[in-house]
């Protein structure tokens, strides 16, 4: 009877694990179909920026300060985590590539600084040594394009006074409920424009510039800056609440999986235990007879 009380433990944690992955998948669900929609709203508005920048040649001496290809003497690299774990490998993965990033600009000899989005990255990274780690977790708690931007004015300005020369960012690229592209994008310097190259036909447009180019750039290029970073940022965000939502029906499932092997065993005990006592109960009778 030890081992029936053991398997019905067993089955009563089991249910209770159960039960609470099912619940965290269906508020993942809830919280995925926001980001998304987020996500999917705001990726043809950039696109349409790129697009815009990308149409004004800045190959003929036309470009802006962040514009300016430097030799990477100092370094700052975005990482974004998420807050919360229970996502499967989403975290890991940023993590691991965040490490090779650090290892190879360490052995480039820059000088090498760490923006932390994200609590998980902020404990892991935070433990490098002869590293400065700064921390904006709470920007994921509600995401908005003005505190994002405000990094991001922070980042720009640093470069402009050429405090740093390269900027790379870190994350997971949302493409659908299921799966992530874990991408290290280069986000400052901006490479110059010029026309564009789609199926070997070059599209780039005559425009007609109205004050000029020069003051043109000089408002669109920041505009473009911080709308790239805030997509960078909810690209992660759907990408973090698609993942936690599959790795929480993994988990259902596999739950589901183990209280059906449980419960058999539980009837094979408890079938195997009555026909000891009937066994015994007979026994009993039968010396009694005799």
């Amino acid at each position: 009877m030890a081992n029936l009380k053991e398997v019905r433990t067993r089955i009563a944690s089991v249910s209770s694990t159960q039960q609470i992955t099912s619940a965290m998948k269906m508020v993942s669900a809830a919280k995925f179909r926001r980001a998304q929609n987020a996500i999917i709203g705001m990726r043809p508005y950039a696109a349409q920026l790129n697009d815009i920048i990308a149409d004004i040649d800045t190959g003929d001496g036309v470009a802006t300060p962040y514009h300016a290809q430097r030799p990477a003497q100092s370094v700052v690299l975005v990482v974004v985590t998420s807050n919360k774990g229970l996502c499967g490998a989403f975290n890991s993965n940023v993590l691991k590539l965040a490490n090779q990033r650090i290892a190879h600009w360490r052995a480039e000899g820059a000088a090498l600084r760490l923006v932390c989005i994200g609590k998980k990255a902020s404990e892991q990274l935070s433990r490098q040594k002869d590293l400065k780690v700064a921390s904006y977790d709470e920007l994921l708690d509600s995401p908005s394009f003005d505190a994002i931007a405000t990094l991001a004015d922070t980042l720009m300005a640093d470069f402009v006074d050429k405090s740093i020369d390269r900027v790379e960012v870190v994350y997971n690229q949302f493409r659908n409920s299921i799966a992530q592209d874990l991408v290290c994008e280069q986000w400052l310097p901006i490479g110059a424009g010029g026309t564009k190259e789609r199926g070997g036909r070059k599209t780039g447009n005559d425009y007609i510039f109205e004050p000029s180019k020069e003051e043109i750039l000089r408002e669109m290029i920041p505009l473009t800056l911080r709308s790239t970073f805030y997509r960078m940022i909810l690209d992660s965000l759907a990408a973090e609440h698609g993942a936690r939502m599959t790795a929480m029906q993994k988990a259902t499932d596999n739950a589901t999986e183990l209280l059906k092997d449980l419960r058999l065993s539980y009837n094979k005990a408890r079938q195997a235990a009555i026909t000891n006592e009937i066994i015994e109960i007979v026994s009993g009778s039968e010396a009694l007879k005799g």
